[in-house]
């Protein structure tokens, strides 16, 4: 790949609870994938993240989740999808306030947790995530290579690969707080992300070669040791001739 995309997690925080170095990280990562308040994010959150962002240069993405606070979005909800749907528009129409008082826009959609792990084979779920994206605009939605999601958003879909998850021999990501869900050594995330820069391919935790031609690749901002590894990535990355920039719409 010539060109690649960095993205992280960020805005993850609630009140006086903060999770991950934001300005760190978007000083790093081409695009930031922001909390729209249903896992995390409060509105002044939401808005510090934005006006960062755009002072950098960085893409704004929304990313969706289901309405679970409590479970920062990692449990999977059953939702009726013409609801999810409407959830969904919600979100992106939030983010869309905040990067907008900011003088940018938000650039793509990108599930968060539970519900991106559900995109992957829940068909209704991942139909209803594009539904609302689409009421919202005609906008990228990033997701697994493979997906339901990436299915339902045709031409829009963006693959995504993971620098920091463990993968399973079937190209999923490994369940959190399973053995191997995490890369936490920051030479192995390096190594995954130039790999997959070189020849497009991730090794899955039983040494399956999984061919993974994605677009973006995500870097974690609550991975232990985040921001020293997305730092060493953009430094290998640009050392192996990769021109690091958000994917074009």
């Amino acid at each position: 790949m010539s060109a690649l995309d960095l993205n992280s997690d960020l805005g993850e925080g609630f009140g006086v609870w903060r999770l991950g170095d934001d300005d760190a990280l978007l000083d790093v990562v081409t695009s930031a994938n922001v909390a729209c308040g249903f896992h995390a994010g409060d509105a002044p959150t939401m808005r510090a993240v934005c006006v960062a962002a755009a002072a950098r240069g960085v893409a704004v993405g929304a990313q969706v989740s289901y309405r679970d606070l409590a479970g920062f979005g990692r449990r999977f909800i059953d939702v009726e999808p013409d609801r999810l749907a409407d959830e969904v528009l919600y979100q992106i129409g939030a983010l869309e306030a905040f990067a907008r008082a900011a003088g940018t826009r938000v650039s793509y959609v990108k599930p968060h947790g539970a519900l991106y792990n559900a995109t992957v084979h829940h068909d209704a779920q991942a139909k209803a995530v594009v539904a609302g994206v689409r009421a919202f605009g005609d906008l990228p939605v990033l997701g697994l290579p493979g997906s339901r999601l990436l299915a339902a958003a045709g031409s829009a879909g963006v693959e995504e690969a993971f620098a920091d998850r463990g993968y399973t021999p079937e190209g999923t990501l490994v369940p959190r707080g399973t053995p191997e869900a995490l890369l936490t050594d920051t030479a192995a995330v390096v190594e995954r992300a130039v790999r997959l820069a070189q020849t497009g391919e991730i090794v899955a935790v039983d040494g399956t070669v999984l061919a993974l031609p994605a677009r973006s690749l995500c870097l974690h901002g609550d991975t232990p040791g985040a921001v020293h590894h997305a730092r060493a990535v953009r430094q290998a990355l640009a050392e192996a001739g990769v021109t690091l920039t958000p994917f074009t719409p």
